[in-house]
């Protein structure tokens, strides 16, 4: 009996060995250059209750359009308003909801997508992975031209292969699969030096455009403000982030590992309400030949409200239309007390809202709005949608005292820890990194190199974005800043620790305990960083090189900006620079800052 039991395991193990280890083939041609939407949405039906089943597809191009994929609503941050998109169905490529413990392999595949989507989404997984996979679009939602000429009175672009155009009435007029443009944001990249500013499609859009040669374009009007020259890119886009790139909400341990986007519209791979989320080896940057510069409409990874840990090691970023990597949560303004336990809460930022902010048994925390001073904390029993733009939450005990009509909310339970290691940051005319969250965050041993704006901004605000809240634990170490910030001079500070509190409350810190030490700063320009109301900083160790690059230098300022911080060190960093540092302070007094440097008040 004994012996027939123990037979009975070893056939009942080996049969869950055989289904954790399933290999579903996706069952579809690769190269066929035709719509496999539908089939392989089928495939992925076929994994459904599975757990450790691996969809495979096989190496090879498959395309995906909108007219079969699946269609359903969706609110995601930082995305659209009522007025720019009133419908947030989305079209999604790859769809894949409620599965637990999944592997998608793509061994080295191409999805290419057509028209505007999400090319992939997981919505309520577990324990998901996709891997070895390349993303692109037949015909991008950017549209590229390489300058050729460029005088005061004329311009000659030639327009990359993707960019489809038509000239009407004199006019070129970008268009796409099923869209056209009427809106229009457009970014100079001068390729040689990785340098990225703002620019202007106006000049263009007023001019007369000729066709003197297939694919070249020649533009005759006013372009005496035009900062263009020969050998740049112009690229433009519209300002409706109508999709995203990828969208992974309330998931967790989700994995990503070797995967090249090559292009994405509307803002990336975006992340909402979602936990342990590990990004490895993820390049977001035009493929090698294609002629592009761009590689995303918007951000590269942005992460709306997510906890347990985020990290994003060996990526490489380049050629993004806004910031690589975002990390925050999201302030709701009080607008009524119903009583002394429930709260009415509004989203605020015109693109932020229509999602549940807070569930039962989240910890809370109260936000006076212009101080951004936290004053007490709380917990939610009851959490519902009153309507798109607002919430009402039930908390189980009152309200602290001091609370007021406009202050905000934060959800203190949905933070997450964030790591970014290794990783690479290039042709971009934003920040590098953003993050604003009171877990621990490392940033270590990446390279920036020559982003339009600060290398690391960490913000907090609840007046303009309503992205929260306070840092608490940030190492910044082993990093290269190369060429940093010069879009916002003479603010051009590399490192900016910079929470908009329009009321300064003395005493009050609302960033601690923030460690920079061990980098190479490359600088062209004095300014280094900035920091407010920030308490227990370290600024340490540190090398700072003077480069000679193309870019201006200001006039001589203070290399270091200090406002109404304390506990601060500034000592032991190896300047080789034409000048003397200085640490600038204001709102704060000597005595609250150790350093070996000049001080000035």
């Amino acid at each position: 009996m004994i012996h027939r039991s123990m037979a009975m395991l070893t056939v009942l193990l080996l049969s869950l060995a055989t289904v954790a280890q399933q290999r579903i083939p996706v069952g579809v041609m690769p190269n066929t250059f035709t719509d496999v939407t539908t089939r392989v949405q089928q495939a992925i039906a076929a994994c459904k209750n599975k757990p450790g089943a691996v969809l495979e597809f096989q190496p090879g191009r498959y395309d995906f359009y909108p007219d079969s994929a699946v269609k359903k609503t969706y609110f995601i941050s930082n995305t659209s308003s009522e007025t720019e998109v009133p419908d947030k169905m989305k079209t999604i490529g790859l769809f894949f909801e409620n599965f637990k413990g999944l592997t998608i392999e793509g061994n080295g595949a191409e999805f290419v997508f057509h028209g505007k989507m999400i090319t992939w989404l997981f919505d309520h997984c577990e324990d998901i992975t996709l891997r070895n996979v390349s993303v692109d679009f037949e015909r991008p939602s950017m549209s590229e031209m390489l300058l050729v000429g460029v005088s005061p009175t004329e311009v000659t672009g030639a327009v990359q292969r993707d960019s489809r155009f038509a000239i009407i009435n004199q006019r070129l007029e970008w268009y796409g699969e099923k869209w056209g443009m009427k809106q229009f944001h457009a970014i100079l990249s001068d390729v040689e030096k990785g340098v990225n500013t703002y620019s202007s499609w106006d000049p263009f859009y007023k001019s007369k455009a000729t066709l003197i040669s297939p694919g070249v374009v020649q533009f005759s009007g006013d372009f005496s403000a035009f900062k263009g020259k020969m050998g740049d890119v112009l690229s433009v886009r519209d300002g409706i982030r109508d999709q995203v790139g990828t969208f992974i909400q309330h998931c967790k341990n989700v994995h990503l590992d070797s995967i090249n986007m090559r292009y994405m519209h509307g803002l990336g791979i975006t992340s909402q309400f979602s936990e342990n989320l590990y990004y490895s080896h993820i390049q977001i940057m035009p493929a090698e030949g294609s002629g592009r510069a761009m590689a995303t409409f918007a951000d590269g990874m942005h992460f709306s409200g997510c906890k347990g840990a985020i990290e994003i090691t060996d990526a490489h970023f380049k050629g993004l239309h806004d910031d690589p990597i975002n990390v925050h949560g999201t302030h709701l303004q009080i607008t009524q007390v119903v009583s002394p336990r429930v709260l009415k809460l509004r989203f605020m930022h015109h693109q932020t809202y229509g999602f549940e902010a807070f569930f039962a048994g989240d910890s809370i925390g109260f936000v006076h709005s212009a101080e951004l001073q936290g004053y007490g904390n709380g917990l939610v029993t009851a959490a519902k949608m009153l309507s798109d733009r607002e919430m009402e939450v039930t908390l189980s005990k009152d309200m602290p005292v001091g609370m007021r009509i406009g202050d905000c909310l934060e959800n203190i339970t949905w933070v997450p820890s964030l790591t970014v290691r290794n990783c690479r940051f290039e042709g971009i005319h934003t920040r590098g990194v953003l993050v604003t969250t009171r877990k621990k965050v490392l940033i270590a041993d990446n390279t920036f190199y020559r982003t339009g704006m600060h290398a690391i901004l960490i913000a907090d605000d609840a007046s303009s974005w309503y992205e929260s809240g306070p840092v608490q634990d940030v190492t910044i170490t082993g990093n290269t800043f190369e060429g940093c910030g010069y879009n916002l001079a003479p603010n051009n500070y590399v490192v900016a620790i910079a929470p908009e509190n329009h009321t300064l409350v003395k005493g009050y810190m609302i960033h601690r305990n923030i460690r920079i030490e061990n980098n190479d700063f490359k600088i062209y320009d004095y300014p280094v960083l900035t920091a407010r109301s920030t308490g227990d900083l370290i600024f340490r160790n540190n090398r700072i090189r003077w480069m000679k690059y193309y870019m201006a230098q200001g006039p001589e300022r203070a290399s270091f900006r200090l406002t109404a911080c304390e506990g601060v060190n500034i000592t032991g960093n190896d300047f080789i620079v034409p000048f003397k540092p200085v640490v600038q302070l204001q709102e704060m007094l000597p005595k609250t800052v150790k350093t070996d440097i000049a001080i000035k008040q």
